[in-house]
């Protein structure tokens, strides 16, 4: 596996004893490479914070962008830093021009219109930017929302609970382009508690037919963590993504716990690096990050 090395600014050094070792080597033709040697590990609070973090280096490149959030309400009312859609609004300078954030529960699209109402005028620089908040589900909306003004440089956050998220909804979005960039994807991967959902459907399992995009799921029970990642990894790189990452989000408590993969889907060469800069920042103001390590 090719050795990473972060940022020359970045205090992250070079990342060259796997996490995960005896993993096989990536598969050509997509840039496909495992998460190591983590010194800053990111919790669960922060992963909100990472987003945002990435999509604002990400736009120093770009310019511009499109921000689509499929499951875009507040997750949790403990979220006092802000949840994704808050944080990427938030973002400074206010370089992308339109937001879909959508989401079928009221409640949180009451949250939704709060913060759209509390955002500041628009300066002159920035009198395009238009926010939309879409109500329904997302899988059933995504046509919809694909059939608006996109910009070249469009971003896609599925942060589904469990298993709200169809792949289908996915296939939809990694197919809208024939030619250029696909749709850049961060997708959450629900991990600390997917065998239990899992065993605990002992009805509906076309919801996790959907999820899943296939019936053989049940082989996801036996995996170990990194395993699961690696099984939906592949999956984006069938969907021909030249890009694809999973970054590992902790339980804060229990530090060595992992509660999601954040699967970073992308065409543009700089998205890898730049979400490890992302990765490393979301983690500069957590008090005593550095007495953890999971170097051996």
């Amino acid at each position: 596996m090719a050795r990473i090395k972060a940022n020359p600014k970045s205090k992250v050094g070079e990342f060259d004893l796997p996490l995960f070792p005896g993993l096989p080597s990536p598969p050509p033709p997509a840039e496909i490479v495992v998460l190591r040697n983590l010194r800053r590990p990111v919790w669960t609070e922060q992963k909100a914070k990472l987003i945002a973090r990435y999509l604002r280096l990400f736009t120093y490149v770009t310019r511009h962008g499109t921000y689509i959030d499929g499951f875009a309400g507040p997750q949790s009312e403990r979220a006092q830093d802000g949840w994704a859609a808050e944080l990427v609004l938030a973002n400074s300078p206010r370089r992308l021009r339109r937001f879909y954030l959508c989401d079928n529960d009221p409640k949180q699209r009451d949250a939704l219109s709060a913060l759209v109402a509390r955002q500041p005028p628009p300066s002159k620089a920035d009198s395009k930017r238009e926010i939309v908040i879409v109500p329904g589900d997302f899988n059933q909306e995504v046509g919809e929302i694909l059939t608006r003004k996109l910009d070249p440089a469009t971003f896609c956050l599925l942060d589904q609970r469990t298993f709200e998220c169809k792949w289908s909804t996915v296939v939809t979005l990694a197919n809208l382009r024939a030619s250029g960039p696909k749709i850049e994807i961060f997708y959450f991967l629900p991990m600390g508690w997917i065998n239990r959902a899992i065993i605990a459907t002992t009805k509906n399992h076309s919801e996790i037919d959907d999820w899943w995009g296939r019936p053989d799921w049940q082989t996801l029970i036996d995996m170990q963590h990194h395993e699961k990642a690696l099984a939906f990894q592949k999956r984006f790189v069938d969907l021909g993504y030249k890009f694809v990452h999973p970054f590992p989000i902790f339980d804060h408590q229990n530090g060595d716990r992992i509660m999601f993969y954040m699967i970073l889907a992308s065409d543009h060469p700089e998205a890898p690096k730049l979400m490890w800069r992302a990765y490393d920042q979301a983690v500069h103001d957590v008090a005593g990050w550095d007495q953890l390590s999971l170097l051996p």
